[in-house]
């Protein structure tokens, strides 16, 4: 069979030549003895690029990004802390206030529903109460996962310390009238 190009050189003795020449070109370099310690210097570091005025290193620029995020995370953590302070202060307030304000009755036979939250909820009352709520003498407020009867005043007062808390309270003026205008009383 035939040998390969690389065979039949290295057969030959031209690849060997070659090499052997290609050594006696370049003289083997001696290595420089430091009289002080015996062994070979360091080779030299290359230069380092000159930095221009303003420019800084690419650590540092890290650096300051990473105290940079530290800062705003740190800041949003404080806002949020603050929020958090505030709802359980208005909370308590709305807790307070509440107190002995229910007139929610256990007997109560009537279902008004209403909007709140986005789904449609229900509230026990009697017959009195229902007509007062439809006319806005009594609102419904939302206080730890129950809705509760309260006055037309003191769902006002819970309005200024949170209106999300107010589930309905129905505006005297527009009491007894639907959505077009017309009065819930004149029948066609």
């Amino acid at each position: 069979m035939a040998d390969s190009l690389r065979d039949q050189l290295l057969k030959s003795g031209i690849v060997k030549q070659f090499k052997d020449e290609k050594r006696q070109q370049q003289p083997a370099p001696k290595p420089q003895v430091s009289p002080a310690k015996g062994r070979p210097p360091h080779p030299p570091h290359p230069p380092r690029p000159v930095r221009k005025e303003g420019e800084i290193n690419l650590a540092k620029a890290y650096a300051i990004r990473a105290q940079t995020e530290a800062e705003e995370r740190k800041r949003v953590e404080q806002e949020a802390a603050e929020q958090a302070r505030l709802k359980r202060e208005r909370k308590a307030k709305v807790q307070k206030l509440l107190e002995g304000q229910g007139l929610n009755k256990p007997d109560a036979d009537q279902v008004r529903h209403f909007e709140y939250g986005g789904k449609i909820r229900r509230i026990y009352v009697d017959t009195n109460q229902l007509a007062d709520l439809n006319a806005g003498k009594l609102g419904v407020v939302q206080n730890a996962g129950r809705y509760l009867l309260v006055t037309q005043a003191v769902a006002e007062q819970v309005r200024e310390i949170d209106s999300h808390l107010v589930a309905l309270l129905v505006d005297p003026a527009t009491a007894g009238v639907d959505e077009d205008g017309i009065p819930d009383d004149l029948m066609w």
